[in-house]
This record gives C-alpha cells, structure tokens and sequence, in this order.
C-alpha cells in the first residue's frame, strides 16, 4: 500500500472531475435563477431554454484538429482543386493567382482580384489579417492565425512556395465552431454570436426569422443593448419591436453568446420537471419550507427516492455545519445561492456524497428553490487521497525534524544516567531510581526510532537473507509472545530465494504483525506465517500502490481472530490509528512495518472479514546473492584500562550536553579529549602540529559544515584518519556520504557509556 500518493497529480485531478458538472451547474441555476423568474408562466420556457443552452454549450468545446496540406512538386492548379479547403495562390503584393472551387463556394466574385477584399465579405478587419502573415510568411516561409469569422471560426494560413515568392493560402473551418453552428441551426431558441467590436459572426435560422435578415450590429438588433445576462429588454424583430429576455454567455477568442428567450407566455406552462425528467442532471423543487415538491428521474435515482420517499433535504443529506432549515431559509431569502456545497448523503452506499447548489424560482408571489445535484464521491475520494498524502508526508518531515533533537536529549539524558550508576553500587537506595530513567529514556528512544522506520529515513544495514533462517531464529521468541493458548504455525517453501533487508528492521516487522494478529484472537486461536516464491507476469495493482512485474519472496501471516471493519481497513497503517484501548497500544505496530518494508523496496497488503480473520501479505524484492554465513564470534569479557594510554579522540559535536557526556566517557575509559563545537573549529585543531589525533568521533549534522563534509576535508593532509559518525537522524543523502568515507563507522543516538567506548576503541584495534 502506497500511503504516499503524489500531491501535484491529485491536484490536477481535483481540478478535472468536476469542471464540466460546475459548468452545468452554474448555467442552470443561472436560468432558473431569481434574477429573470418572476411569473408561473417562464418557468417552464427559462427551464427548456438552460437545457438547450446546456446542450449547445456542451457542443461549443470539441477539439478539432487541423490536417496539415501536403506540398509536392505537382502542378498548383491540379494540387488544390479537389481540396475540400478553400485555396489561393497569390503573387506577393496578395493579387490572387488561382483559387479552387472551395475557395469559390467560401467567397463570391469581386471586381477586384486582391485577396484581402475577397475576404472582407467574410471578416471586417480581412486587409490587416492579410498584411500581418504576408509579412510572417516572408520571414519565416509559413504563418497562420485563428479568426473569428461571419461564417464562424477559421484557421488562415500561408506557405511561400518553394523557389516562387509567391504564397498559397489555405482557409481550414475549425471543427469547434462547425459542431456549434450545427447545433445552435437546430435550437428553436433564437441565438447569435457577436464578436468584441459588436459585429455580429454567426446567427441560427430561429434568430434570423426573429428580425427579418442578417443586421451586422448589435445595435440593428437591440434597442438598447444589454449589458447583464437576465435582462429584459427590447429586439427590433419583423414583426415589429418583440420584448424578450436574454441571456448571454461567454464564448471563446471574445466573442459573445446571445440566447434570446420569450419575456411573457400568454398559454400556461407544465410543471417544469415534467419538461426535464429525462434530464442527465439530478434536479429537486423544493417549497418554501424545504420539503420535495417534485423530482426527476437521476434525481430519484441518485438519492433512492423511489423506494424511500423524503419529506425534507435534512432526510436527504447532511454534514453542512450548520442546520440544514436554516440554510434553506436564506436561499429563498436570496442568500447563498449558486454555491455548491459537498455533502454526505444519508441514503445509497456508506461514504457517498453530492455536489449540492440552490437556485431561486418566484412564481406568483410564492418562492421555490431549484436543487442541482451532482455524484460527489469521486471528488471526495481524491480529496482525501490528497489530504492523506499531504498528512503523511508532514509526518514523516515531523519525524524526521524531531529524531535529531530528541535523540540529542536522550543520549544526554541516557548518557549521565550510565555516569551516575558507575558511581552506585545495586545495593543503593538510588540506584533503583537510576535504572528507571535508563529504561524510560530506551523506551523513548525506541519509539523515535519507529517514527523513524514509518517515516522510511531510519538507517538500514542491509544483508542477504534466507527468510527460513530469519524465522528460524524468531520461532521461539514468537511464541512467547503469542502465549501457550494460540497455536503458532510456519509453512516454507523448499526452495525459497534470498532477500535483502535489514535483519533487525525484518524481525522487527514479523514481531509487530504477530503481536497484531495475537491481539485479534483474543486469547484463543491460530496464527500461521508462511512463505514461498512469487512470479507476477504483470503488474499487480491493488490500494493504490503498483507491484512491478518480477521474482518475489511471499510472506502471508494469518489469524482467525476478530477481523478488521471494511471502513477501518484503508487506516491501518496510518500512524497512531488503533482500534485498541487506550494504554494498550502506541498505533505504530503496523505504520512502522509499513514504513521499514516500503524503504526495503518491498509491499504490504492487508485483507480481512468480519468474524473471519485477516491476512497481511509481503512482498519482497528477490536478491540474485548468496547469503553469507555468519562468523561464529567467541564470547569474550572485553576488559577497558583506565588511564591515559587509550588514544588521543577529538570528539565534535555541537550539542554540549551530548559532548560533555561522550567527553567524561571517554576520558573515564582511558581517552584523552579534545572537544570541538562545529566542523571548522575541529579543522583548525587539526592544522595544529602539536596534536596527535588517533580517532575523530563527529556528529553527522551539524550547523555550518556537516560531519562528511569537514571530514573529507580534513583527510586531504591526513588520508588514514579513523572516523566514527553519530547521529541521531540522518537524511537520505547525509548517510550515502558518509558511507563514501573510507576508514568509518557509524553509531546511532541515543548510545549509552559502553556502546560508546567500545565502538570508538574496536574502530580504533582494527587499524592495529
């Protein structure tokens, strides 16, 4: 399971799934809106008017993709007459030379033969369009530029033909406009389209029968030209003046779109739902009390109205913040509306929302409110992938940014606490006490350090391993765990292939996912853990993560136990989330198994039912090495001499408490110290010829220069220096330099007085 999904793809996603529903949405509402809806008469024409702008509007955004014109070494003439394009051959000064019969169709005969007066019956600005890529064209060979036109939207090209200066010229209607003009022929609703001088481009048969001609302005159509879509006002029809209501909606490239709709209908009209029952949009009418006057079919369908009725919208949905009547209220007051809002439905599947806006409908001095609804749940669903996403991300920064400090602190803390206890004997009344801080500060450490294995920035020591071995050497130390009433059961594949992983981080994992299976059984039950080789021919794509296809080492853990609800599934390896008691469980057992098999390049799954149990799946990467046999290492009582005979350390560090700790250590096994606060200061006590330095022991991070960097500055004069890193967080890129450093070890914080001495005084016998 991948946690981690990429911030900037679900962004874009966001964006996308929903544009064209808004789009609807606010065209709808707009119509059926209160700003044009005042008599019982409109609301139907208003309604049927949105619908067949919808469908029109819909239709205005087709891509179109214009085919290039191929140029061969044919005859002008013979190459462009069957074209279906329109094309002229011009001399330079844009004296047509020849056209082809698509050309002809496009524009009438003139009297004169320059191209930029054909063109003029087509556009009013044709000589300057023609000026500029004649000009283009000359520098460049080619040019084009996309015009709106009176027969709509067109692409105007031209070539300098080769080793001619003369240029073909090449009109492509662009398919946009060509869909659009089809569909707004078939409204009965008057419409046309101006452009941003006014001049008016394109108008349908309906509009064209309205006035009697072509006028070429919106002032030869309009009284007074309208300047916000719902107003009323006066057309200059055939028939004489005509008052209509327009609505206006703004086209591409500047132009402008004009629906005209009738201001009064003298016959009474259906109820408006009945005109939209088939409607692709799910509509509600509610009355002024908020309960469901009426619906169509979507509408029903979406929300199971068909076989349980509601009264109200507070039947229907909820989650708004804030009384769902109240809301209502100041729609039909006028406020709030046109703003969509996301809500949970209480009806359908667990985990469904709709997109919800108001519209206001007065008809006969009584207030209705128009409901568009929308299938919200897939917008939800990427909202919150993406707030997941963000959430674990900030985690793993937090982890990251806290284990360095916190890590400081406890080895301080750790540190003098070993200091105190060399200086008690058990026997003590304190040393009890003692022993309570160490434990507490091990107990904070390790859950820094499973922070650290969610996060995946925990420094792995990788290996090749035989997973039988791995578990092998588990086998007792699981059972304990699971207690004599569980029966714990191991299945191997004979011929299972080697992994690479962190053994510890490994052991740690099956711990953490036997330890949640015992938990799920309650006492009594069956654990099995098996393993075996997997090949997937193919990806293998489940909870939003990807499975390369590859060789992979299998290990399944099951358990009877209770099972994990279908709604808590997807969370189970979020960090801190348990289904456990308060003081039972941290919530890191399954986040931080997460994160060490993500960083070990492998995939974990989870799958349960109620009653029935669940099973963990792993996925890990197949390695092509043999696994190499440990050493068998002779048990030994490693005596330390005190005195000053044990080397000569210059310890750099910038957190004093931590550098006074490994200071008085060190000295306490025989060391002698010289302390340094930052990378530049130790440099500077390295140039010094009176110092003779055995062993550096440097912090990885550091203000100013880090520990790699000073380090293999200073190996320049001294290339055999020995070097212990400590750190208590290192990023990514921290840890592949300082691996690049020969000669070096590294210890992780918090350390206590012993691990600390005998790292620095085995890295030391090894240059021996």
């Amino acid at each position: 399971m991948n946690q981690l999904v990429d911030a900037t793809g679900l962004v874009a996603r966001l964006k996308s799934a929903f544009s064209w529903r808004l789009g609807v949405q606010l065209l709808i509402v707009f119509v059926a809106g209160d700003a044009f809806l005042h008599v019982s008469e409109m609301r139907t024409g208003a309604l049927v008017a949105a619908a067949t702008m919808l469908a029109l509007a819909l239709s205005f955004y087709m891509p179109a993709t214009p085919m290039p014109l191929a140029v061969t070494s044919m005859p002008w003439d013979d190459l462009i007459t069957h074209d279906e394009r329109a094309i002229f051959v011009t001399d330079p000064s844009g004296e047509i030379l020849s056209q082809n019969s698509a050309a002809d169709r496009l524009v009438p005969h003139s009297d004169s033969n320059a191209l930029d007066q054909a063109l003029s019956h087509l556009m009013t600005n044709a000589s300057a369009i023609v000026f500029r890529l004649q000009a283009k064209a000359q520098k460049a060979d080619a040019a084009h530029e996309d015009v709106v036109t009176r027969q709509g939207n067109f692409r105007i090209s031209t070539h300098r033909i080769a080793n001619s200066e003369n240029l073909l010229w090449r009109m492509h209607a662009q398919q946009e406009q060509s869909s659009a003009g089809h569909a707004a022929e078939r409204l009965s609703l008057p419409m046309f389209t101006a452009g941003g001088s006014g001049s008016i481009l394109f108008m349908n048969d309906a509009m064209r029968k309205l006035v009697g001609g072509r006028p070429k302005n919106l002032n030869n159509i309009f009284v007074d030209v309208p300047l916000t879509s719902g107003d009323t006002t006066t057309v200059s029809a055939a028939d004489g003046p005509v008052d209509v209501m327009v609505v206006i909606v703004e086209g591409a490239m500047g132009r402008t779109e004009y629906f005209l709709a009738p201001a009064l209908q003298i016959s009474p009209a259906p109820p408006p739902m009945a005109q939209l029952e088939d409607f692709p949009i799910a509509l509600l009418e509610l009355d002024m009390r908020g309960r469901i006057a009426d619906s169509n079919k979507i509408a029903r369908s979406l929300l199971g109205l068909d076989t349980n009725p509601a009264n109200t919208m507070g039947d229907l949905i909820e989650g708004l913040g804030r009384p769902i009547a109240d809301w209502l209220n100041d729609a039909t007051e006028g406020k709030g509306l046109h703003r969509p809002e996301v809500l949970k439905c209480k009806r359908g599947p667990d985990e469904m929302y709709v997109q919800v806006t108001l519209g206001r409908v007065i008809s006969g001095g009584e207030i209705s409110l128009i409901v568009l609804l929308n299938d919200a749940t897939e917008l939800k669903s990427l909202e919150k992938q993406f707030v997941q996403s963000q959430k674990m991300q900030a985690i793993g920064q937090l982890a990251g940014g806290v284990a360095h400090d916190f890590n400081n602190l406890l080895t301080a803390i750790s540190g003098h606490c070993d200091l105190l206890m060399l200086r008690h004997d058990r026997g003590d009344n304190d040393y009890s006490d003692l022993e309570q801080i160490n434990q507490n500060a091990n107990r904070a450490a390790s859950l820094v350090g499973q922070l650290l294995a969610f996060s995946r920035k925990q420094n792995l020591q990788l290996e090749a391993l035989d997973m039988r071995d791995t578990l092998s050497d588990l086998t007792h130390l699981l059972n304990r765990l699971v207690g004599a009433q569980i029966s714990l059961s191991l299945s191997h594949d004979p011929n299972l292939m080697t992994v690479r992983a962190d053994r510890r981080q490994l052991e740690q994992v099956l711990m953490n996912l036997v330890v949640n299976a015992r938990d799920a059984l309650g006492g009594q039950g069956e654990i099995s853990i098996e393993t075996r080789n997997a090949k997937l021919t193919s990806e293998l794509k489940r909870d939003r993560a990807t499975v390369p296809a590859g060789d992979y080492v299998l290990v399944k853990v099951s358990d009877d136990g209770c099972g994990i609800p279908v709604e808590k599934l997807p969370k189970i390896f979020e960090p801190f989330y348990t289904s456990k008691k308060t003081g039972e469980g941290t919530g890191l057992g399954l986040s931080t198994a997460y994160g060490i098999i993500k960083q070990s390049g492998g995939f974990i799954f989870a799958d349960s039912e109620l009653g029935r149990g669940s099973v963990f799946t792993i996925y890990f990467p197949t390695h092509d090495k043999p696994v190499v046999p440990a050493k068998p290492i002779e048990a030994k009582v490693e005596q330390f001499s005190i005195g000053p005979n044990g080397g000569m350390v210059l310890l750099v560090e910038d957190e004093a408490p931590v550098r006074a700790f490994a200071s008085r250590a060190l000295q306490y096994r025989g060391f002698q110290v010289v302390e340094a606060d930052c990378g530049e200061t130790a440099l500077d006590l390295l140039s010094d010829g009176t110092l003779n330095i055995d062993i550096v022991l440097t912090d990885v991070i550091m203000p100013g220069m880090d520990g790699p960097t000073w380090v293999k500055e200073a190996r320049q004069n001294n290339p055999k220096l020995r070097v212990v890193f400590m750190s208590g967080y290192a990023d990514g890129s921290a840890v592949e330099e300082q691996l690049t450093v020969p000669e070096s070890v590294f210890l992780p914080k918090p350390f206590s007085l012993d691990e600390l001495t005998s790292t620095v005084r085995k890295h030391l016998s090894a240059a021996a």
